[in-house]
């Protein structure tokens, strides 16, 4: 028997792949990281280097701004229809909800990202890329991917109004996506060190080159279950 939330996810996923979103965004993405990656000025052929760099520098723009569009009516429909509230009588937990919902999001960005596997192929088979690292980009793009998923997860829970969810998502994706990072250059000391440890492009950028630390995996773990802890406690709050 599946558990409420694979049940959720699959809902979530198939919704996807019903409807033209996952289509379009997988279209975009490719058309976006294709285009900057092998045709604009930066790309392959012009650096002359066998890596994968400015498809994960481009990907990071890419998603932070997809992102937000995905989750957006993940909660703020729900609430909209009053739905939530009816899959809250059938047994079901806000958590595993949220979670449910989550997975779904992720799911769907891991099929986008496996599309550009070709990119890969083709760059290893005309150089010596470095494996180690280009696997270490791809997983932290899943992880930056995760923790804006949870951030508009979060989102989208507090309302009704799926622009109000996207701006939000934005707006709060916009702190760790740059603004920590310009402030950290700013400041010094322990509140330097705490701006630039909250940072998601920096912890991404570093596993870009192929260092994974600790510290980064942390990051990234603490920003999802914060972010999906608030979005638990609000579509719990919703049907008190």
């Amino acid at each position: 028997m599946s558990s409420p939330v694979w049940i959720i996810t699959k809902k979530e996923l198939n919704a996807f792949f019903d409807s033209l979103a996952a289509y379009i965004l997988i279209i975009a993405f490719l058309g976006f990281s294709g285009f900057f990656t092998w045709i604009s000025g930066s790309d392959i052929f012009l650096r002359k280097e066998a890596d994968l760099a400015v498809f994960f520098s481009v990907s990071k723009w890419t998603l932070f701004f997809f992102i937000p569009a995905i989750t957006m009516r993940m909660m703020a429909e729900e609430n909209k229809t009053g739905t939530i509230e009816l899959l809250l009588t059938r047994a079901i937990t806000a958590r595993q909800i949220v979670l449910g919902k989550f997975l779904a999001c992720v799911l769907l960005i891991a099929i986008t990202l496996a599309f550009t596997l070709s990119y890969y192929i083709t760059v290893s088979s005309i150089g010596n890329i470095d494996h180690g690292a280009t696997l270490c980009g791809y997983l932290g793009l899943l992880l930056l991917s995760a923790g804006y998923i949870s951030i508009g997860l979060f989102a989208s829970s507090i309302t009704n109004n799926q622009i109000i969810a996207f701006l939000l998502a934005l707006l709060i994706g916009v702190f760790f996506h740059f603004i920590f990072d310009m402030m950290s250059y700013g400041s010094s000391g322990f509140i330097g060190q705490l701006l630039s440890s909250l940072s998601a492009s920096r912890h991404f950028d570093s596993m870009s080159r192929g260092v994974v630390d600790t510290k980064d995996l942390l990051f990234f773990g603490s920003l999802c279950l914060a972010a999906l802890y608030l979005a638990e406690l609000f579509v719990t709050k919703r049907t008190k």
